[in-house]
This record gives structure tokens, C-alpha cells and sequence, in this order.
């Protein structure tokens, strides 16, 4: 380890050696044990990660390795939770409801069948009938390289299956919604997320991690989406932790021939917040999105590392990312796209756009390009800038405030990407976050 991460008594890679010892040792399917040895062994491997690592030279997580965390061992109150997560609920959609890691079905309203869909936790699979998802539970969500997937991997407990049958078009959507309480010591949960799309079929997925608002925790979810041949999958994580936990998050999405998959990051929360997203196109004519936005101040800290494969020929991807820090917030944008030598008339662009709304905060943006291909368009690019002195004296020249003309404009460039949201409920709460995060919000609000 780096000696930023070894200031101040840090906890080694053994910090969590009795909750692997037992999750080795419990009564599972040998599939199942299998996995977590797997996960467990690199995890042992890696450690915590340094900024002497080039895929962390930016993020510091010592203040990670350096909390003793421990498994939620305490009692939560139903109704205390059920107010806590009220604003969350999305209106009209099927909800699977986790709190501090496990299922919780007295709130959640989403059955176990429904229109050509099953949603259920995975502890409830795994006890009873394992094989059906063990050709695809961590075989997609590369955790070699990646400690906190490999730590997930071996610790999660439970989490959401979500399988959706071919030719189905699911019309509402389902929304997994994770909530963390407080406890007395800072504890650490790992969702698992697997969803199974088939062929032709059409599903709305979205991912809500949030906690109490003085929990202190670690949450490190690893999800997985496969759609099938002539899928159509659209798909929101909404990252809306406690301002003291860690969110160290893997998202695999993998699209089959001519399927159209996108995803939307949206990272509202955590002092750090680190989003590892993968899109696997390995299916000839298949398409993916993957957009994010996020909004740091204080001394957040929010991390993207996107990797794009191509793997099979005329394929297309789209990747836009906004972040705005204010204070002294620090950003970071690795992205790659990567197209393999059969990936040919690959279509495939990145972009990267940062607001700095104070001079202290910071952004690092890596934009990368691999083509082994000869026959494709590939762009990418990125900016960091502060707002248009132009545009803000335009707007003083109507009457309009020096703060409200600077939140307006900041209002404009972040809403570009909530209004690409296709769900309403999910539109509306990130636009009210939006507005309460913002200075003036409510001059703002009676603009548009």
C-alpha cells in the first residue's frame, strides 16, 4: 500500500478475514462456494487498492482501508424505514426493497411472477434451485482486477434476480431500491445484482442505493445485465448514498446481436463514490448508451472508469458524461473504448464534459481509444471549464441575479441528461435533487 494509505493505522486486506472465513464455510451449493473462493482468493491477491495503481492514481481510498467495518447486525424498525425511503418508492413500478444488504418482502411490492417477468432475491434462488443462475451469477462482472467486486463477490448475501422471458415487454419498471440504516459502527453491505434479458424482450430497470443520512458505510454492488438477441433494455442507477459511506460499484452490461441496451449513472451521494462500467458488445448490430452525471461539493469525490468492448462487427456505442463540482470536489473520468480486430464498421463516441463551479475543485479526464479494427468511426473527447462570463452577463442584462444567472446555467448543463430519463418518477426526483443542490434552486424552479 501507498503510504497515503497507510497513514493513520490502516486496516489490511485481513480486515474482513472472519466474515470470509464464514461465508466459505457456510452450508451452500458447491457452485456457490465455488464463486466466493474465487472471489475471495483475489481479493486476498489484490488488497486495497494505492495511487501508486494507475487505475486509482486519482482515487485515494484510504479512508476506506482505514474504517473497521462490520456486518449489520442491527434491528430496524419497519415503519422508521418504510418513511425513510417514501420519497424513493417510484409510483406504478415493481419494487424489490433491500435493507442493510437482504431482502426485506414486507416493503417491497414486487411479486415473484408478473407478466413474463420473475423477480426474486437471490438468497431465496440459491437455497432453492442454484443452477438457475449459476452458468451467469459472476461470470460476466470481470472481478480479477477489481478488489472491491472480488470482496463483493465473495461477501454478498443476497440481492435481486431478475429473469425476463422471450418475446415479454414488461411495461412497468422494476425498481431494486437498496437502503443502509444507521448503526452504532460503521458496516459494510454488498448487493448483487443479476438481470437476464431474452430474446425480443423489453424491460425498464432501475437501481437506487441509498442510506440514513448519518449512516456511515461501505456499499459495494456488482451488477449484471445480459440482454439477448433483439433485447431492449433501458436501465438508471441512482446513487444516492449517505454523504459519510463508500459506494465501490461494479455494472456489467452485455448486449446480444442487434440489441439496444443503455444505461444512466447518476451519482448524487458518498464522500467517495466509484463507478466501474463495462459494456460488453458482443452481438453483431447491437447498440449501447452509457451516459452519467454527477454532482460533487465538499470534498466528495466521484470516479468513473468506463471500459466499451467491441466484439463483433457494426456495432454502435454512445458514451456522455457530465459532472459539476463545486467547493472542493474532485472528479474523475477514465474512459476506453476498445475495438477488437472482427469489430468492423464499429460506429463508437465518448465524451467527457466537467463544470467547475469554484476554483478548488478539480477534474482528471482520460479519454482512450484501442482500435484494432481498419474499418470504423471512432471519436472521443473531453472538456473542464467554469460557466460562460457571456452568458451570465446576458442574463444579468435581463434582470437576473449574479447567483440565480450561475445556477441557471449550471440547471441547463446538468438537466441535458436527466431529461434523456424515459421513466417519469425517476425524471422528477432527480430533477427536485437537482434543484435542491444547486444555489437558488427555487429562483430556478419558477424559470423553467
Amino acid at each position: 500500500m501507498s503510504e497515503d494509505v497507510l497513514a493513520g493505522e490502516p486496516v489490511s486486506a485481513t480486515a474482513f478475514a472472519a466474515e470470509l472465513e464464514a461465508a466459505l464455510a457456510a452450508d451452500e451449493p458447491a457452485g456457490l462456494r465455488a464463486l466466493r473462493a474465487r472471489g475471495a482468493e483475489r481479493f486476498g491477491a489484490l488488497g486495497f487498492p494505492s495511487t501508486r495503481e494507475e487505475d486509482w492514481r486519482f482515487t485515494n481510498v484510504g479512508p476506506v482501508a482505514r474504517t473497521r467495518f462490520e456486518r449489520p447486525r442491527q434491528a430496524w424498525g419497519r415503519d422508521d424505514v418504510a418513511r425513510a425511503i417514501a420519497p424513493l418508492r417510484l409510483a406504478g413500478a415493481l419494487e424489490m426493497v433491500f435493507v442493510d444488504g437482504r431482502f426485506a418482502p414486507e416493503l417491497s411490492s414486487a411479486p415473484e411472477t408478473s407478466a413474463g417477468v420473475w423477480a426474486a432475491s437471490l438468497a431465496e434462488v440459491a437455497r432453492r434451485e442454484f443452477g438457475r443462475v449459476e452458468a451467469r451469477l459472476g461470470h460476466h462482472a470481470s472481478f480479477v482486477e477489481r478488489p472491491f467486486a472480488a470482496l463483493s463477490t465473495a461477501l454478498f448475501e443476497d440481492g435481486a434476480f431478475v429473469a425476463v422471458e422471450r418475446g415479454a415487454a414488461v411495461a412497468s419498471p422494476i425498481h431494486l431500491l437498496f437502503y443502509v440504516t444507521a448503526g452504532t459502527a460503521p458496516t459494510a453491505v454488498f448487493p448483487r445484482v443479476l438481470v437476464e434479458v431474452g430474446e425480443n424482450a423489453q424491460v425498464t430497470i432501475v437501481e437506487t442505493y441509498s442510506g440514513a443520512e448519518d449512516a456511515r458505510y461501505l456499499v459495494a454492488p456488482v451488477t449484471e445485465i445480459v440482454a439477448g438477441a433483439g433485447a431492449v433494455v433501458d436501465h438508471y442507477k441512482l446513487q444516492r448514498d449517505a454523504l459519510e459511506a463508500f459506494h465501490l460499484g461494479l455494472l456489467h452490461v452485455e448486449s446480444g446481436r442487434a440489441a439496444t441496451v443503455s444505461t444512466h449513472t447518476f451519482s448524487l451521494g458518498a464522500a467517495i463514490a466509484r463507478h466501474d462500467v463495462e459494456g460488453a458488445l458482443v452481438g453483431e448490430g447491437s447498440e449501447t448508451t452509457l451516459n452519467g452525471l454527477y454532482l460533487v461539493r465538499g470534498r466528495q469525490l466521484a470516479d468513473y472508469h468506463m471500459r466499451v468492448d467491441h466484439a463483433a462487427p457494426h456495432t454502435t456505442s454512445h458514451e456522455l458524461f457530465k459532472g459539476v463540482l463545486n467547493d472542493r470536489g474532485r472528479g474523475v473520468f477514465n474512459g476506453r473504448i476498445h475495438v477488437h480486430r472482427q469489430a468492423q464498421k464499429t460506429d463508437a463516441k465518448q465524451t467527457s464534459r466537467n463544470l467547475l463551479l469554484s476554483r478548488e475543485a478539480l477534474v482528471n479526464a482520460n479519454p482512450q481509444l484501442e482500435i484494432f479494427a481498419d474499418d470504423v468511426r471512432c471519436t472521443h473527447g473531453s472538456t473542464v471549464g467554469q460557466l460562460d462570463d457571456l452568458a451570465v452577463f446576458y442574463l444579468r442584462s435581463r434582470g437576473i441575479g449574479f447567483e440565480a444567472a450561475r445556477s441557471l446555467l449550471t440547471y441547463a448543463f446538468a438537466s441535458d441528461l436527466i431529461e434523456r430519463v424515459k421513466v417519469p418518477a425517476v425524471h422528477d426526483q432527480l430533477q427536485e435533487f437537482l434543484l435542491a443542490w444547486i444555489p437558488q434552486g427555487e429562483i430556478v424552479r419558477e424559470a423553467i
